[in-house]
């Protein structure tokens, strides 16, 4: 699937003699492949983020977003009973954007900052590297897997994170499920079908044509923090694009230059994602005896969390192209036809911890 007159980039050459001596992969194999090879992978070895980049994340749109998220980890840790100490984490942290801005609001809970260790689940040496300079001047630390936190008490925050985990694909045709795999067409990587796949817990009553996406990796990672705030206490916020119920679809997307791009066109150049179910991540959660909220749109929760407010009193005094700015943002984070509705909110916590405003 390379674009006339361009070239394969170094990653997908590697893929292609992947493939030819070992034969076609999964989708997860090959996401894992473009995210996270240690030599080509994109958050390896590219700059995803920003104008400069491929996309703009929500902490990157407005320090409004992180400002709010911050807040929000407070009154959580209040309502821990503001533990002498706690680990304040993020997974996915990105440039360090929303962890920066929300310690700086963290600033009104004297204590917060100094009982936290501040850790950030990264496994990008480069993205590591940006996050310390980001965060100069506080004290943090770096894990390579969530089950490398420290022990105890924890507020966790999953911005944009299950979006990028790997994912397989079955396609349900008229003889029975298939998986969709990566193999090679005339030389190139292309799609195909390995038949005689068995889907644990999905039926034969999907129509044919219907395509599951099955999220192994996530619903782990998933199980193992909601089985981690049961047994420490705290909580967990995951904001993502996706959906709130479980159903039927193709999601897998690249996105390059702030643009949509073929899955296979540029491995390793752009970023892959898929639409995340909310409702098998609550599910999961509950199963290991923690409490999940309601799902909300992110338009709502921020709303609810002061967007409004905290944007006039940004904007308060400031020229009109400031706060045309600021109104941009506000739109962009919270309007239907942006983020607002696209993206969902879910927390998870420990124990009978009920936190603002799911409940």
């Amino acid at each position: 699937m390379t674009p006339p007159g361009e070239k394969m980039t170094p990653l997908g050459e590697k893929l292609i003699r992947r493939i030819e001596n070992f034969g076609p992969i999964t989708i997860a194999d090959y996401m894992a492949a473009c995210l996270g090879d240690p030599e080509h992978g994109y958050y390896m070895a590219r700059e995803p983020f920003g104008v400069a980049g491929d996309f703009i994340t929500a902490p990157e749109v407005s320090q409004i977003f992180g400002e709010l998220i911050g807040l929000w980890a407070v009154e959580c840790w209040r309502r821990m009973g503001s533990p002498d100490a706690f680990v304040l984490a993020e997974i996915g942290p990105g440039r360090g954007t929303l962890m920066a801005d929300a310690l700086r609001a963290a600033r009104i809970a004297p204590g917060f900052e100094q009982a936290a260790t501040i850790v950030l689940v990264e496994t990008s040496p480069r993205l590591r590297a940006v996050q310390n300079d980001t965060l100069a001047g506080h004290a943090v630390r770096w894990a390579e897997r969530v089950d490398d936190l420290p022990d105890g008490p924890t507020i966790l925050l999953a911005n944009e994170f299950f979006d990028a985990l790997p994912i397989r694909q079955f396609l349900r045709t008229p003889e029975g499920w298939a998986e969709r795999m990566v193999g090679l067409r005339d030389g190139e990587l292309a799609f195909g079908l390995r038949p005689g796949a068995r889907i644990d817990g999905v039926g034969d009553a999907a129509p044919a044509g219907a395509v599951v996406e099955i999220a192994s990796i996530s619903t782990a990672i998933m199980a193992t923090l909601a089985e981690r705030l049961q047994r420490f206490g705290g909580a967990m916020l995951a904001i993502d694009y996706g959906h709130a119920e479980t159903g039927y679809g193709d999601t897998l997307q690249a996105v390059r230059g702030h643009r949509f791009d073929h899955p296979l066109a540029h491995p390793g150049e752009a970023d892959l994602t898929v639409h995340v179910d909310f409702a098998a991540l609550a599910k999961v959660a509950a199963a290991q005896h923690a409490r999940a909220s309601e799902i909300w749109t992110q338009g709502d929760f921020l709303i609810a969390l002061g967007l409004l407010e905290r944007a006039g009193r940004l904007g308060a005094g400031k020229d009109s192209a400031t706060q045309d700015a600021i109104r941009a943002a506000v739109e962009r984070l919270a309007g239907p036809d942006a983020m607002g509705t696209l993206f969902k909110v879910l927390c998870v916590t420990g124990g009978d911890l009920v936190l603002p405003p799911f409940g």
